[in-house]
């Protein structure tokens, strides 16, 4: 009993899938980690200017004259609010926006020589970055204070991006350094003299989360790099006044801000000044006071939830950084590569095209040995007739056509019987797959130059002859023509023609140049019978069987050249969903293929030496590489400056554009289609980066893959491109399989006796009438789209 097919369920039958169901769950788990790592480096990279920007000061009226008229700490924790100094002749050194970890230690070295300690002021973000350059800071007895995570603006802040702000940079010291701070100075503050009403309200916020809030008596502008004495001399307090001065350990060069600091320190000291930590300060004001006030603890111990929380913060922070980094390198490796194939590209590929358009250049003699032409054909009513008549129409003297009927289930092989063609035969053979019908179709043939011929496709009236005429040259063994998409008019369809004469008029002169031509395309193709015998014939064990033979030829020695005139007219995947379907099947063989004959890199021939590696180079590895340079264009656009990063993007479409009209000038393509270029970079490159992904997948978890069957439109012959067919002997009519009718051979002949077809693939046993055995390659030969810059 055969397999049941349908199933119902509800209301009517449910057609098995023919693919596996494309890693939607993949893609959304990589675009999911791409936005989450942009939305993290929008966060933590928030780009900043210093705190010297000038902001205005707004309305007081709110703001007690106690505040205003105070000192530089501010007290609005318990619902207090009151203001505290250093104590008579103390200095309180605070440095800003740090830790950064070219000039944090050189100023923590400064102050250790000169017995000083400082308050660092940190930026949560930088602590994550550098976490043990913070915890150098508390172990040289210094403190730190909290500087927000981001150094955003706080009066432009939502009140939990506010608090957000301040306690992740309270985990990341906690994580850091295993210490809590109390401290905390909001970016762009200055004096107590300038808080207005929006500052005041901001300061009594993180009051109530239990922060001190510090400003500055004494700026030393050292952002503005006056010199070493300018610098010394802002930050020198009036008379004996204490004071609490504002530096800088990060935000750009501090080279004068270490220099100020070795001559400031000595100085003051000289003058009687001590130098304390803001809470050593206060802890002193209050003995002095004699209040009974508890001293404030410096650098008091972490507790046991903000190290884990801080722990998940630093993690995330590297996380996102080391991913840019990473990206950002492969950016680099992709531009370069992209760079050196495009003008290997170019170079090659002009020079093969001007070698052919020397006056008198020839293969040798003209090729007229008669040609054998198989057809497999399943299921290919819509276009089996036009393809038939412009292969036995060509102009080519000889011409036998062999459609290989591979169990159709739709009529196509009576529909090529009653076309009643003088030089054209049907054979009739169980579903096997297009490899057994080729090598079936091949047994039968009865000539030794072969041309192979998808089921869907139009030839010219030369093609053939152009395609043969290399075999002049007794090294060939193998042709690719030059493939050409038919229906043109939707969008998918004109991108692909775009792929499709940029990888056949570059490529595969770049290809024929070094001698490793990967693929000869089953749209049109050409062998020699020996060549096929030498290598047992078309390979079933890859979905990519035109690559698979092509391979096995090159590592046998023979060559694989390109034949540009003859052109073959074939109809492309008209939506999104069959292209993928397609270039799934074609990427997957491909990599088959790779593998199959991975055993070439130990061969003496070119195909082990140059041709397996650059196509894992530049087949393989490059366009799986190729998303860094989409997603760097999305973060330039968010991150960097808009201009530039458009600049670099135009400059590589311009590349693309130049390479793709050196192609169509050689194939003698109107430019037109060229204006669809832009539109391709914004979703056919994308459906193509699935593609390889899920082939790779594929690849590497051992999963099969079975034929699918696209939807036929059909071509409709070009204008001239069949004339009626020459009256020719009648071929031997076979019309069933093994044939049984009128066949008289020689003994030796390589079709003698009868013909055995490979037992049917396991995969396809069970096929539905839909799929199609017809595989490829894309056109650049490689697993992947064509990628020219």
């Amino acid at each position: 009993m055969p397999p049941t097919r349908q199933r119902t369920r509800g209301r009517g039958p449910v057609r098995r899938r023919l693919l596996p169901r494309p890693r939607v769950m993949l893609g959304l788990l990589l675009v999911a980690v791409f936005v989450g790592v942009l939305i993290v480096q929008a966060y933590i990279n928030a780009e900043f200017k210093s705190d010297h920007v000038d902001t205005e000061v707004g309305d007081q009226a709110g703001v007690p004259a106690e505040i205003l008229n105070g000192g530089p700490v501010l007290n609005t924790t318990g619902g207090q609010e009151s203001t505290s100094r250093m104590p008579p002749k103390t200095i309180a050194l605070t440095f800003d926006d740090g830790p950064d970890p070219a000039w944090t230690p050189k100023i923590l070295d400064v102050l250790k020589e000169q017995g000083a300690h400082g308050t660092f002021f940190v930026v949560g973000s930088e602590v994550s970055r550098h976490p043990a350059l913070a915890k150098r800071v508390t172990d040289d007895g210094n403190e730190l204070g909290l500087h927000t995570f981001t150094h955003p603006n706080m009066q432009r802040l939502a009140p939990w991006r506010r608090t957000l702000e301040l306690s992740q940079t309270q985990v990341a010291i906690a994580r850091a350094t295993g210490v809590h701070t109390n401290l905390a100075r909001f970016p762009y503050s200055s004096k107590a003299a300038a808080i207005d009403e929006t500052n005041w309200k901001l300061i009594k916020d993180a009051g109530k989360q239990g922060y001190l809030v510090v400003v500055n008596d004494t700026d030393s502008q050292d952002w503005q790099r006056p010199g070493v004495s300018q610098i010394v001399r802002n930050a020198t307090p009036d008379g004996d006044n204490s004071a609490v001065i504002l530096f800088h350990d990060a935000g750009g060069d501090r080279q004068q801000t270490v220099d100020a600091l070795r001559e400031f320190i000595p100085k003051m000291k000289a003058r009687g000044y001590q130098f304390t930590t803001v809470t050593e300060g206060l802890n002193r004001t209050i003995e002095q006071s004699k209040q009974a006030v508890p001293k404030l603890p410096e650098n008091p111990e972490a507790a046991g939830s903000d190290v884990w929380r801080g722990s998940a913060v630093i993690w995330t922070v590297r996380v996102a950084d080391g991913l840019v980094w990473v990206i950002a390198g492969l950016f680099l490796v992709v531009g370069a590569l992209t760079i050196g194939r495009t003008a290997l590209l170019l170079l090659l590929a002009t020079r093969h095209a001007r070698q052919r358009r020397k006056p008198g250049w020839s293969w040798g003699p003209p090729v007229v040995e008669p040609v054998s032409v198989i057809v497999p054909a399943y299921n290919e009513k819509e276009g089996i007739e036009a393809a038939v008549r412009s292969l036995a129409g060509g102009d080519y003297p000889d011409i036998e056509v062999v459609v290989v009927d591979d169990g159709s289930t739709d009529g196509t092989a009576s529909l090529v019987e009653q076309m009643r063609l003088p030089n054209v035969r049907v054979v009739r053979v169980p579903n096997g797959g297009k490899s057994n019908a080729l090598n079936t179709g091949v047994a039968l043939a009865r000539h030794d130059l072969i041309v192979t011929v998808d089921g869907d496709t139009i030839f010219e009236p030369d093609s053939i002859r152009q395609l043969v005429q290399p075999f002049a040259d007794p090294t060939v063994g193998a042709i690719a023509g030059n493939v050409k998409v038919g229906n043109r008019e939707r969008m998918v369809a004109a991108w692909q023609h775009i792929e499709y004469v940029i990888g056949f008029n570059l490529d595969r002169r770049l290809y024929e140049v070094l001698g490793i031509m990967p693929t000869v395309p089953g749209a049109i193709g050409a062998f020699r019978r020996e060549a096929l015998a030498q290598v047992g014939g078309i390979s079933d064990e890859t979905l990519a069987e035109d690559t698979d033979v092509t391979m096995a030829m090159l590592r046998q020695g023979w060559r694989v050249v390109y034949a540009e005139d003859a052109k073959a007219w074939t109809e492309a995947p008209a939506t999104l969903e069959q292209l993928y379907r397609q270039r799934y099947r074609w990427s997957y063989g491909t990599m088959q293929a790779m593998w199959k004959h991975r055993g070439a890199l130990l061969d003496k021939g070119r195909f082990g030496r140059v041709g397996l590696p650059f196509l894992a180079l530049f087949g393989v590895a490059l366009p799986m590489l190729a998303p860094v340079v989409d997603i760097m264009l999305v973060y330039g656009l968010v991150f960097w400056e808009l201009e530039e990063t458009l600049v670099a993007w135009l400059g590589m479409l311009a590349l693309q554009l130049f390479t793709a009209a050196v192609a169509f000038r050689f194939d003698k393509e109107s430019l037109t289609p060229l204006w669809r270029l832009p539109l391709q970079q914004f979703a056919y490159r994308q459906l193509m980066y699935l593609v390889l992904m899920q082939s790779a997948t594929t690849a590497l978890t051992g999963g099969r893959l079975r034929w699918h069957k696209l939807h036929r439109a059909g071509l409709t012959a070009r204008a001239g491109t069949v004339p009626p067919p020459p009256m020719q002997d009648l071929a031997p009519v076979v019309d069933t399989w093994p044939s049984t009718m009128g066949q008289d051979r020689n003994g030796d002949h390589p079709a003698a006796g009868r013909a055995v077809a490979r037992p049917v693939v396991p995969s396809q046993a069970t096929r539905d009438p839909e799929d199609l055995p017809s595989a490829g390659s894309p056109p650049g030969g490689g697993s992947g789209p064509v990628y020219t810059g």
